[in-house]
């Protein structure tokens, strides 16, 4: 398990960039370990934890050259000026930092239509999670 990157250096940092000229608007996302299953707040079968019983953990890696690829993906959308990803891995418990993900662009509806394409590339293409039982 890695230790999350601070937001604010994050921030200053993509603020120092080239990019911020064009950038009105960051967001960040922070993704977390909770304890309902994803098959009870997504209401879908999953082989993890099953609805009504309780996340204690999740086992969480990612292949990096798809997360690449997501990101400069996403970096060539239109007004998207600056991308950056964090993601963890291993043993989790619930708490923990599973990723972070900062996006600047020059209108909110593109910067929000980034964001939301890509943690969904990574969520769905990218990552295993194992969810773990109490």
């Amino acid at each position: 398990m890695a230790e999350m990157p601070s937001i604010d250096t994050w921030l200053r940092e993509a603020k120092a960039d080239p990019s911020f000229r064009g950038c009105g608007m960051y967001l960040v996302h922070n993704g977390t370990v909770r304890e309902t299953p994803k098959a009870e707040v997504r209401g879908v079968e999953t082989d993890g934890v099953r609805p009504g019983d309780k996340v204690a953990g999740m086992v969480f890696s990612y292949d990096a050259e798809k997360v690449a690829a997501a990101v400069e993906e996403t970096r060539a959308l239109d007004g998207i000026g600056y991308v950056r990803v964090w993601l963890n891995s291993g043993e989790l418990a619930v708490g923990d930092d599973i990723m972070l993900v900062l996006i600047g662009g020059d209108i909110r509806p593109r910067v929000i239509d980034a964001l939301q394409h890509l943690v969904g590339t990574i969520k769905n293409t990218c990552v295993v999670e194992q969810e773990l039982s109490e």
